[in-house]
């Protein structure tokens, strides 16, 4: 019944980013990857396409999200993605799939995608989304399996499992095939090479003991 439903939330998500342009449009019918030449150093609007007589249906297909992922220790959740290697067929068209898994009372924390808008749909548990505009204002909404939620381009968004028991089960659509992610708290204590102590302390209002705890805490 789970495989069914994120069949189905798939196809609405691959609809809805149709309408939403991001990447170049592509040249031809399709640009099935050829994973051979493609690797993630070399990754820039595509990667060259196999013999199109060489194309069959399976290129087109994967059950990469069927199967939950591993959640992680630190913040609770995990992130499946569709990428050209487990789906070659989605090469050029612009678009990325993602299963995200989160933990009871665990957190995917506030992080951004520079390349992607992204609309996500709830299929199990209860969620606490939301998003932080340039001017510093924040869009919250609980959602209930079966709700959607739009996170624009560029914005600094999160997503929050409320329930302390149930684990909640997202499937995201991104509107690029490489949206890029930058995870705010990374970014400010895991960079490398490190950011300088005074720095951190004085945007956050810290002292030394607090930077190296945090950092510590991060795997800085």
């Amino acid at each position: 019944m789970e495989t069914s439903t994120i069949v189905f939330s798939m196809s609405v998500l691959v609809v809805l980013l149709g309408l939403v342009g991001s990447d170049p449009d592509p040249l031809q019918d399709y640009c099935v990857a050829d994973t051979k030449k493609g690797t993630r150093e070399n990754f820039y609007n595509g990667v060259p396409c196999i013999n199109p007589q060489n194309v069959d249906i399976s290129h087109f297909a994967t059950s990469t999200l069927s199967k939950a992922g591993k959640i992680g220790i630190v913040f609770g959740f995990n992130v499946t993605l569709t990428s050209i290697f487990n789906l070659p067929g989605m090469n050029t068209q612009g678009l990325t799939m993602a299963r995200i898994d989160i933990g009871p009372n665990s957190l995917v924390s506030p992080h951004s995608h520079p390349r992607a808008s992204e609309v996500a749909i709830l299929l199990k548990g209860s969620l606490l989304v939301g998003f932080i505009n340039t001017s510093n204002h924040l869009f919250t909404q609980k959602l209930r399996p079966g709700d959607s939620f739009v996170f624009p381009k560029g914005m600094i968004h999160f997503l929050y499992n409320t329930d302390s028991k149930v684990q909640a089960l997202a499937l995201s659509g991104l509107s690029s095939q490489n949206p890029g992610v930058q995870m705010a708290s990374p970014a400010a204590f895991a960079t490398g090479p490190t950011l300088p102590d005074e720095i951190s302390k004085k945007l956050f209002q810290i002292n030394d003991q607090d930077v190296t705890r945090i950092r510590t805490s991060l795997g800085g």
